[in-house]
C-alpha cells in the first residue's frame, strides 16, 4: 500500500485539472444552445459569466483588464496547463524581457527562450456585427479548459493563450437585438446604432492613437504587460466565392519591418491552410487572393507589426441566420491564392465556428512546437531594431529607389553622347536613356553613391523641442507612444544637439530600442509606392490609410537627429502616463487673462467659463506684450467666479497669462446651440466627433434627417455640422454609400423610428437653406462638401477633366489616405491658432476651384494647396491636379455663414493640428 502512494499522488496531480474541469458546464448547459446553432446568439453579459465559470478550472485565470466605454468589465481568460498557471508571473517576465531585448546577451536569450512558453492571443468580437468572432473565443477557450487529447496537451503545456473580448458593448448590443425578434427567421442585424459606443468599424482603426478605452485595455495587455509572440484577430467577412481569408497577405508591407516578421507570417499562414487543407476544409484564401494587406499602421493586427509580434487576421464567411457560398467563378480555379477551392453550397453557422477552432488550434500548435524559436526571433528582431538604431542605418524603399534611379539619370545625361556601356549602351543620338538600360540593372556605384548620402539615412532619434504652443498636445502624442511600449526620455535642463539649442523639458525618443519600426513610423512619412493593377492602369486601393505620421497630423513640431546624442536626459517610466503640467493662474485682482487660440484645451476652457456663465471675448488682433496671444487670442475680464473656473481646471495646461488693459476690438462669444447630423445605424465620422464633442465639453444635440426634413431648424439651433456621408451628390454619384441602413419603420420599437432616413435634394436642403438664410451656421466635412454644389455656390470639383465635369481617372488622379501639406490664411477668424503651414488628413477628399463671381458673393478661400507636391506622408499620385486648388472656404448664404472643410479636419480624432478648425465655428458672435 505504502508503495503504491506515490502513483496515486501522480495520478491525482495529473487529472486534479481535469477533474475540477468536469465540473464546467458546457456551452449549452449555461447558453441553452450549442455554440454554432442556426439563429441562436450569446449576448456579453451570458459569455462574462461563462468565462468567469471558465475560469474556476486549474487550466485557466481570469482577468477584468478594464472598463470598455459603456461600463462593462472587459474580459481576458488566461488558459494553459495548471503548473503554467501557477507561474504565470515567470512566463510574463521572460516574455517581457525578451520583446525589450536590451541588455540581454544572445545566450541569455536563448536560455530565456528555452525555459519561457509562446504567448498567444486570440480575441473575438471586435467588429460586433461579425458574430463568429466572439462565438469561436466561446468554443475554442472551452475545448482548451476540457479537452485532453496529446494535442491540446501539448499546446497547454508549451503555450499561454490569452483569450479576449474585444468589444464587450458591441456583443451586447448586437446579439440582444438579434435574439429580441421571436421568429428565428425574421432575426436581424439591423441595429440603430454603432456597436461601439462611439466609433463601431473604426475601434479596429485606433491603435496606435488609443482613444477608446477598450483599445487601451488591450494596447496595455500586448504592449505593456505580455508582448505575446502572435496576436490573432477573428474578422469576417472573406471574399466573396470563399470561406475565409488568412495570411500570407498581398504586398506592400511596411518597409520598416524586419524581415523575419514578413515571412514568420508567411510560416503561420501556411501552417493555418495547411490545418483546413488536412482536415478537408476548402475555401482557404491568401496573397492576392485578398485585399488584406500589410502596410497599415492602426489595427489591432497591424499595430503589433511594428513591436515585432506576428499578427494575425482572419475574414470567415458566416451566420447565425443561414446563408449560401456564391459562385465566383475565377475563385473556381485552383492557383497559389486559393489552392483549395470551395463549391457553391448551403453555409451554416455552426461550420464557421469549426473552421475557427481549427485555424486556432493550428496557430497553436504551431506555436507550441515553435516554442524557443518563436520567442528567441521576437528577442533577434528587438535586438536588430536596436542595433539599426544605434548605427547609421538607410531604410530600403521606393525613395531610396528613386534616388538612386535618379543619380543615375544625372550621370546619364552628362555621358549620354559617350553612348558607353556603363550607361547601358541605349543613350543613342538623342542623349535618351532608359532607366536600368540592361533589365533593370544599374552599376553597383549607385548604390553606394545613395547608401552614403547622410541626408538620406534613419534617425539616430527625435527631439520634441518644450518650445511650442500646445504642449498639452504634445503630451497627449507622448502618451500615444507610452501606451505604445516607447522609451522616452526628457531633458532635466538645457542643451544642445548638432548646434541647435532646447529647452529642459524637451522630450527625446531615441531609435535604439526594440519597438524601433513603430518610432519611425510615427515621426517619419510613409513612402507608400505607386501601386497600380497594370502599367496605366487603375490603382489598387489599399486596404486603409496610406500615409498616417501621428507627429504631422497632431502639429508636433520636432527635429530628425541622424548622429548618436545624448544630454541632461531622464527615462521617464516605462509605460507611465504624463500629465501636461498644471500652470499656475496669475494672482491679480483686475484687468484681464489671457490664453491662446492655438492650444486644444483652450477650448475646453472656454467651454467651462460659458457654461459657469462668465463673459469670453476673441481679440481679432491679439494681445500686444503677451507672448503666444496671437490673432483670436481669448480674453476673460478678471472676476472671482472667472479666477474660480481657471484654477479648477490648471491641470489642462493652458497658459494663462494676465493683462492690465482690455485688449481693442475685443468681440464677445457666446455658446452656440449645436447639432451633429447622424443616421440609422450611426455614422463612424459623426460618432468620433460625438466623442470630441463631449471631451473638450462642448454641448450638442443629435440630429437625424426627420427632424431637418421638419424645417424650422433656426429655432433650435445655431451651428449643425455635416460628417462625410450626409449630404449627397447632386448627380447622384456615391450616393449608395451615404444612406443609413433605415429599414422597414413599422418592424423598429418607436424610439427608432424618427432615425431613420436619409438627407435628400428635394425635402432636406430647402430646410438647410433656410437655416442658413436665417442666420444659422453649417460645418461640413469631406464629402458632405456636396451641400456647396447642392446650392449651386459658384465652385466646381477641382478634380475633372479640363473643360468638363467629367472626374480625373485613376490613373491620372489619386490619393487615398494620407497627409499633404495646405496653406491657410491666418488673418481669417476661421482659421485662427492653426499655422500659415499646417499638415491635413486627405482622403479622397474634395478640393474645389472658384467661379469668376465668387469674390463678388463673399466666398473666402481659407486654405489652398500651393505648393507643387504637397504630399508629406502617404501616396499622391497627379499631385499636379492640386496646386492652386481650395481646400477649405466659408461662403455667406443669407444671414448664415457656410463653412466648407475638404480635408477630414477630425480623422478618428487623430489630427489635433487641425481639430481648432472645427471649434473656432462652434460659438456664436453675438447673443441668441
Amino acid at each position: 500500500m505504502i508503495k503504491k502512494l506515490p502513483l496515486i499522488a501522480l495520478i491525482l496531480l495529473l487529472t486534479g485539472g481535469l477533474v475540477k474541469a468536469q465540473n464546467i458546464p458546457s456551452p449549452k448547459e449555461h447558453f441553452g444552445f450549442d455554440i454554432g446553432d442556426d439563429y441562436q446568439l450569446a449576448n456579453y453579459t451570458q459569455t462574462e459569466a461563462y468565462f468567469r465559470k471558465l475560469g474556476t478550472s486549474s487550466r485557466a485565470k481570469f482577468v477584468d483588464i478594464g472598463l470598455t466605454e459603456e461600463g462593462r468589465h472587459q474580459l481576458m481568460l488566461i488558459v494553459s496547463s495548471p503548473e503554467n498557471i501557477k507561474n504565470l508571473e515567470k512566463y510574463k517576465s521572460i516574455s517581457q524581457k525578451l520583446a525589450r531585448a536590451k541588455n540581454l546577451s544572445d545566450d541569455e536569450a536563448h536560455k530565456l527562450a528555452a525555459e519561457g512558453k509562446t504567448i498567444v492571443w486570440i480575441d473575438g468580437g471586435l467588429h460586433a456585427s461579425e458574430t463568429v468572432g466572439a462565438h469561436q473565443l466561446i468554443q475554442t477557450a472551452y475545448d482548451f479548459v476540457t479537452r485532453t487529447d496529446p494535442e491540446t496537451m501539448n499546446i497547454l503545456n508549451n503555450s499561454i493563450i490569452l483569450f479576449v473580448h474585444a468589444n464587450p458593448d458591441g456583443q451586447e448590443l448586437v446579439s440582444n437585438w438579434y435574439m429580441s425578434e421571436k421568429d428565428p427567421k425574421k432575426r436581424n442585424m439591423n441595429v440603430p446604432r454603432l456597436w461601439e459606443k462611439y466609433i463601431g468599424h473604426d475601434n479596429n482603426r485606433d491603435f496606435y492613437m488609443m482613444n477608446m478605452k477598450e483599445t487601451q485595455n488591450i494596447t496595455r495587455q500586448q504592449f505593456l504587460e505580455w508582448y505575446p509572440q502572435i496576436v490573432y484577430n477573428h474578422h469576417q467577412a472573406g471574399p466573396a466565392g470563399s470561406v475565409v481569408a488568412g495570411p500570407p497577405y498581398r504586398d506592400p508591407f511596411n518597409y520598416v519591418y524586419d524581415p523575419l516578421l514578413v515571412t514568420s507570417l508567411d510560416a503561420v499562414g501556411s501552417a493555418m491552410s495547411s490545418r483546413l487543407n488536412a482536415e478537408g476544409k476548402p475555401g482557404y484564401t491568401e496573397r492576392n487572393g485578398t485585399e488584406f494587406s500589410t502596410w497599415w499602421n492602426g489595427g489591432l493586427r497591424t499595430t503589433t507589426y511594428f513591436h515585432n509580434m506576428v499578427g494575425l487576421l482572419t475574414e470567415i464567411i458566416g451566420s447565425p441566420t443561414p446563408a449560401e457560398v456564391p459562385l465566383v467563378p475565377a475563385r473556381l480555379i485552383p492557383s497559389s491564392n486559393t489552392p483549395f477551392p470551395i463549391t457553391p453550397q448551403p453555409w451554416h453557422f455552426k461550420q464557421s465556428i469549426d473552421y475557427s477552432v481549427s485555424l486556432n488550434y493550428a496557430v497553436l500548435n504551431y506555436a507550441a512546437r515553435q516554442r524557443d524559436m518563436m520567442l528567441y526571433n521576437m528577442y533577434l528582431m528587438g535586438k536588430n531594431s536596436i542595433e539599426r538604431g544605434s548605427r547609421d542605418t538607410w531604410t530600403l524603399s521606393p525613395k531610396l529607389s528613386d534616388s538612386i534611379n535618379a543619380a543615375y539619370k544625372a550621370d546619364a545625361a552628362k555621358n549620354a553622347s559617350e553612348n558607353t556601356d556603363e550607361f547601358g549602351g541605349r543613350g543613342g543620338a538623342s542623349g535618351a536613356v532608359t532607366v536600368g538600360g540592361r533589365g533593370g540593372m544599374l552599376p553597383g556605384k549607385y548604390y553606394t553613391q545613395v547608401l552614403k548620402d547622410p541626408t538620406l539615412r534613419d534617425a539616430r532619434g527625435y527631439i520634441i523641442t518644450a518650445e511650442q504652443a500646445d504642449i498639452p498636445t504634445v503630451v497627449r502624442f507622448i502618451n500615444a507612444l507610452v501606451r505604445a511600449g516607447i522609451e522616452i526620455e526628457q531633458a532635466t535642463a538645457a542643451f544642445k544637439v548638432d548646434g541647435k539649442s532646447y529647452p529642459a523639458g524637451s522630450y527625446v525618443v531615441k531609435t535604439d530600442q526594440a519597438f524601433r519600426p513603430h518610432v519611425l513610423d510615427m515621426f517619419e512619412p510613409q513612402d507608400h509606392p505607386n501601386d497600380f493593377l497594370y502599367p496605366g492602369g487603375p490603382p489598387i486601393r489599399p486596404y486603409d490609410n496610406a500615409g498616417w505620421t501621428l507627429a504631422y497630423q497632431m502639429g508636433i513640431k520636432f527635429d530628425r537627429v541622424l548622429n548618436g546624442f545624448d544630454g541632461p536626459f531622464k527615462k521617464l517610466p516605462y509605460g507611465v502616463l504624463q500629465n501636461a503640467p498644471a500652470l499656475a493662474v496669475p494672482a491679480i485682482t483686475k484687468g484681464g487673462y489671457v490664453f491662446s487660440p492655438a492650444v486644444n484645451h483652450s477650448f475646453i476652457l472656454v467651454n467651462d467659463l460659458l457654461k459657469a456663465g462668465i463673459q469670453v471675448y476673441r481679440a481679432p488682433k491679439g494681445v500686444g506684450g503677451v507672448a503666444d496671444a496671437g490673432p483670436g487670442a481669448f480674453y476673460i475680464p478678471y472676476s472671482a467666479s472667472a479666477k474660480s473656473v481657471l484654477l479648477a481646471d490648471e491641470n489642462l495646461g493652458v497658459k494663462v497669462a494676465s493683462t492690465s488693459k482690455t485688449p481693442k476690438d475685443i468681440k464677445k462669444i457666446f455658446p452656440a446651440r449645436i447639432a451633429l447630423w447622424d443616421q440609422y445605424g450611426g455614422s463612424i465620422p459623426s460618432g468620433w466627433i460625438r466623442w470630441m464633442m463631449e471631451n473638450y465639453h462642448y454641448p450638442f444635440h443629435i440630429i437625424y434627417p426627420q427632424e431637418i426634413d421638419k424645417g424650422d431648424l433656426k429655432s433650435k439651433y445655431d451651428v449643425i455640422i455635416f460628417v462625410g456621408g450626409a449630404i449627397p451628390d447632386p448627380n447622384g454619384r456615391g450616393f449608395g454609400n451615404f444612406g443609413g441602413r433605415g429599414g422597414n419603420n413599422d418592424n423598429l420599437p418607436d424610439e427608432f423610428k424618427t432615425w431613420t432616413g436619409r438627407i435628400t435634394a428635394d425635402k432636406s436642403i430647402p430646410q438647410i437653406k433656410a437655416f442658413l438664410e436665417a442666420g444659422g451656421n453649417v460645418v461640413t466635412i469631406g464629402s458632405s462638401a456636396n451641400l456647396a454644389y447642392q446650392l449651386k455656390l459658384p465652385v466646381s470639383n477641382a478634380f475633372v477633366e479640363p473643360g468638363t465635369n467629367k472626374p480625373l481617372s485613376g490613373d491620372k488622379f489619386y490619393i487615398p489616405g494620407s497627409v499633404l501639406r495646405a496653406s491657410f490664411d491666418d488673418s481669417q477668424p476661421a482659421n485662427w491658432g492653426i499655422a500659415p503651414q499646417t499638415d491635413v488628413l486627405f482622403d479622397n477628399s474634395p478640393a474645389f476651384k472658384f467661379g469668376d463671381d465668387a469674390a463678388s458673393k463673399g466666398l473666402v478661400a481659407l486654405a489652398t494647396y500651393t505648393a507643387d507636391k504637397p504630399l508629406r506622408s502617404g501616396w499622391a499620385w497627379g499631385q499636379k491636379y492640386l496646386k492652386n486648388n481650395v481646400a477649405v472656404f466659408q461662403a455667406p448664404v443669407g444671414a448664415g455663414m457656410l463653412y466648407v472643410f475638404g480635408p477630414e479636419i477630425t480623422f478618428r480624432a487623430q489630427p489635433y493640428g487641425t481639430f481648432r478648425l472645427l471649434f473656432n465655428e462652434l460659438y456664436l458672435k453675438s447673443g441668441k
